[in-house]
């Protein structure tokens, strides 16, 4: 008799266990499934808001242009095209970022405080996350280097030293590399409307990507010219 009680308790014990199991999987399914609703509405919204302000930015990326023109107009003329002076013209990259960002800074706030809570049980997505937001943070928070007397600092001494505070700032730019999380992660946890949302949000990413491309090479290249540099 106590070994069928024992038995008995044993399968009941295994029972609620499976039980437990099945909640806590679907209880896993239910977050993922918001949490990846709310991600792709975020980042939708967010790529919305940067397309609707590429104009903007484009504007104060052209006053800015002209400052240089008239505060330091060729103020690197002659200087060499080599591996040495990368870190220069990349600083004059990281200036046109950093009023693109500072156009972008609402979007990317709002877009950080809509993700900041969401969880997957597969941790790559959520780590994934985290990431895109806090290097979209990064790139808003960069501060306007000074080109003019950076360059000029390069220039006197004969284009041999590239100002350290240059040389600082390029790296850490350069490990920033913002990515959303690819749809393929997010594809299992999607409904048929996260799927056209998805869809949407590519083609206005393929937009900025396409910008920043064409127009913003472009920009780089005038701020250059400006400033007497080279690629």
């Amino acid at each position: 008799m106590p070994r069928r009680i024992a038995v008995a308790v044993a399968c009941a014990l295994g029972a609620s266990s499976a039980g437990l199991v099945v909640a806590a999987g679907a209880l896993a399914a239910g977050v993922d499934t918001a949490s990846t609703r709310s991600y792709i509405r975020a980042n939708y919204a967010f790529a919305r808001a940067t397309v609707a302000r590429i104009h903007a930015a484009h504007a104060k990326i052209a006053v800015f242009n002209a400052r240089l023109a008239h505060e330091c107009p060729s103020v690197g003329k002659d200087s060499p095209e080599n591996e040495a002076s990368q870190p220069m013209s990349y600083e004059v990259a990281v200036a046109l970022w950093s009023i693109a960002y500072d156009v972008d800074a609402a979007p990317i706030g709002a877009f950080a405080k809509a993700t900041s809570a969401l969880r997957w049980s597969n941790p790559k997505p959520t780590r994934l996350a985290r990431g895109y937001a806090s290097d979209l943070q990064k790139l808003v928070s960069l501060s306007m280097p000074n080109l003019c007397t950076d360059v000029t600092a390069w220039r006197e001494s004969g284009y041999r030293s590239v100002p350290a505070g240059t040389l600082q700032l390029t790296a850490r730019v350069e490990a920033i590399q913002p990515h959303t999380i690819p749809a393929r992660l997010l594809a299992p946890y999607a409904s048929a409307a996260d799927r056209r949302t998805l869809a949407l949000t590519r083609r206005l990413e393929r937009k900025i990507k396409d910008n920043e491309t064409a127009v913003g090479w472009n920009e780089w290249e005038r701020a250059l010219t400006t400033l007497g540099l080279k690629l």
